[in-house]
């Protein structure tokens, strides 16, 4: 962390925003997953797992699609 008034490094920011990349990706795993449970309470472990794999990489996809759109409006 910075002294008061300093400012994160490089390095630092991209640490932080890895972390809340994946953090992203989990949240999404975890909703999927909940959501599954929603509609089908009697579903398996392969279901579940299923599910978390496709609420992680669709969180992934949908915040590279915002990041792109982003660096598209900036240009």
């Amino acid at each position: 962390m910075p002294k008061k008034g300093g400012k994160f490094s490089s390095k630092q920011r991209r640490s932080v925003m890895g972390f809340l990349e994946e953090a992203e990706k989990i949240a999404g795993a975890i909703a999927a997953v909940e959501g599954m449970k929603k509609l089908d309470p009697n579903a398996g472990i392969l279901t579940e797992a299923a599910a978390a794999i496709t609420g992680y990489e669709g969180a992934g996809a949908i915040a590279e699609h915002f990041e792109k759109k982003e660096e598209v409006e900036g240009q």
